[in-house]
């Protein structure tokens, strides 16, 4: 008996001991291989840089350490930041000639694919070619590639060419079969966000607005993809009506979409044709990820002046968190830079659906005492709609892509009521209260015409705020706000119209503006919030490092709707934002 239990001891030790020594083994391999990929990489002569994208892009993307370790090579996420950086640094480097885009199903936004479809214009336009390939080119994927000098697809590929959707999706039959109903306050006829909860089909106003904002998209991609192929926006109209994801490739040729047809194993014979390469000799080519390590080669910065770029994306709540705009969070942040002497201008780049009106008052304020001390510029992302544009109209100028989506300036609240729900279930609740408010958001019982009537006041005194503030900001009168206000949400280049904005552009004439405002030749570029350093990034990602190697991607595709429910602790019953999960297909 003895020895059975020293050995089963000595076994269950052994076991604890090489756990311990496999983890730590395991963690100096992470720490050793991104140690080893921040090392400088050096450009060889006579270069391509090579851009494959398939995959998610967020306007920064944090380092996974556990991405190296997961079986799904096909997850793939991308900063816009890191993309637009590299291909700004191979225009710079005289020793790239090319970039070579390999495409597929690109998971972005028109406005994002807008400003990178733009800096590869600008690559272009320095005497450089750019190439582009895919087996089948998505929508997205097909308008990036379009700026290139020749477009190439596999002889059996096709391109998703079908126009512009936005999907509707309720929750309104959902929520009637639990016994469940949401009570709406809200100010705007075109204020959509509501209508999931109590509507099954869309209100006119919304159809009207949507269909207006897709149309102005899709002409924008028209423009920009007709100009390049050298074809006509009524052309590339009409063949969206063809059904062309169906045709033989042949008929992408034809109709002046691609200009070859090859396979992926040949295209490299053609890429060292372009570079002059002999067929048995290496071409020598340089990834993305490499490229962050290249150092720029330009003049280092000695006058002390920074500009700051402050990314601001994700929904707004109140609170100091790190995956959305905290406002607590960003308010301290910008407090840093509004002390900071050194940065003399502030570039807020705002990628936001909106969210607590509550908190886009309070980085409002914020913004207005930068203003006190340095000029600030805003960049738009895909969204600054909503609580997004209440952040940013009091800027001394605004930046958005054509295809950004702004506006919404309207607010709402919604309660919850369960009281058949609860009914249903056989629970009984009484209620005992000093006031005859004491419980008024209480989810147990519909509220009173009196408390609907309060909280439909605070609606409206929070909308009135909302237009003075957009008002005050872009130096207009209120009465002109509210014509183009209730709600209703526009693209770039209709805000740009409409005096929301004050020209069409990215992040890079953002920057240049700001430096103009700030009045200062030379600066040095700083960015805020701090990415987590690598321990943090191991630490917070250790639990959805070991998901993402054992779980399954297309539970994301199907959860994905229904993250609103997941935040409930932080949410604000005051709301300043567009429809949840607006996609743009």
């Amino acid at each position: 008996m003895k020895d059975f239990i020293k050995f089963t001891f000595a076994t269950v030790l052994g076991i604890i001991i090489s756990s311990v020594l496999l983890s730590i083994i395991g963690i100096g391999m992470i720490f050793s291989i991104l140690a080893s990929s921040d090392t400088e990489v050096k450009v060889e002569p006579n270069s391509i840089m090579t851009i494959s994208l398939n995959g998610t892009i967020s306007e920064r993307a944090n380092e996974d350490p556990f991405a190296m370790l997961s079986s799904d090579s096909e997850i793939e996420a991308y900063g816009l930041d890191d993309i637009l950086s590299a291909i700004q640094k191979a225009k710079d480097n005289d020793n790239i000639k090319g970039i070579y885009l390999d495409l597929n199903a690109v998971g972005a936004q028109p406005a994002t694919l807008q400003e990178i479809r733009n800096k590869l214009k600008e690559f272009k336009e320095s005497g450089k070619f750019i190439i582009s390939y895919s087996d089948n080119y998505s929508q997205g994927a097909y308008y990036l590639a379009s700026v290139s000098d020749k477009v190439l697809m596999n002889p059996y590929g096709t391109i998703t060419w079908m126009g512009v959707s936005s999907q509707f999706m309720s929750y309104k039959g959902l929520m009637d079969k639990v016994g469940v109903k949401m009570q709406i306050f809200k100010v705007g006829t075109y204020k959509s966000a509501v209508e999931p909860f109590i509507l099954k089909e869309m209100s006119d106003a919304n159809r009207a607005q949507v269909k207006a904002f897709t149309g102005s998209i899709w002409e924008s991609y028209l423009s920009d993809i007709a100009e390049s192929r050298n074809l006509t926006t009524e052309q590339l109209d009409g063949y969206a009506n063809e059904g062309l994801v169906f045709a033989q490739s042949e008929t992408f040729v034809e109709k002046g979409f691609v200009d070859t047809l090859v396979y992926r194993n040949d295209v490299e014979k053609l890429l060292k044709g372009k570079m002059e390469v002999e067929e048995d000799d290496e071409l020598n080519t340089i990834s993305l990820e490499s490229m962050k390590n290249v150092i720029r080669n330009v003049p280092k910065d000695k006058s002390g002046n920074l500009i700051a770029i402050y990314y601001a994306e994700g929904e707004i709540d109140d609170t100091k968190t790190k995956d959305h705009i905290g406002a607590l969070r960003v308010i301290k942040d910008l407090k840093k830079i509004e002390q900071d002497d050194n940065i003399k201008a502030l570039v807020l780049r705002v990628n936001s659906p909106g969210g607590s009106a509550f908190g886009s008052e309070q980085i409002w304020k914020q913004i207005k005492e930068i203003k006190l001390k340095k000029p600030v510029v805003v960049t738009m992302g895909d969204y600054a709609a909503s609580g997004g544009y209440y952040i940013s109209c009091n800027a001394d100028y605004i930046f958005a892509q054509p295809t950004t989506l702004t506006g919404s300036i309207g607010i709402y609240g919604m309660i919850p009521e369960a009281s058949e729900l609860i009914e249903k279930l056989g629970i009984n609740f009484e209620t005992v209260g000093t006031n005859k408010f004491a419980d008024m958001m209480s989810f147990t019982r519909p509220m009173t015409a009196e408390e609907g009537a309060l909280l439909q006041k605070h609606i409206n005194e929070g909308y009135e705020l909302f237009v003075t503030r957009c008002a005050d900001g872009r130096k207009t009168g209120i009465d002109d706000i509210k014509k183009i206000a209730e709600g209703r949400v526009w693209t770039g280049s209709m805000a740009k119209e409409l005096g929301l904005v004050d020209e069409l552009g990215g992040i890079d004439d953002a920057i240049e503006k700001a430096k103009q405002l700030a009045e200062i030749e030379s600066y040095s570029i700083v960015t805020y919030p701090e990415k987590p350093s690598m321990l943090e990034e191991i630490m917070n990602n250790i639990p959805s490092g070991m998901i993402s190697i054992f779980g399954n991607s297309d539970l994301n595709k199907i959860t994905k709707q229904f993250e609103w429910m997941v935040d409930l602790e932080n949410f604000n019953p005051v709301q300043a934002r567009i429809p949840c999960h607006l996609e743009i297909q």
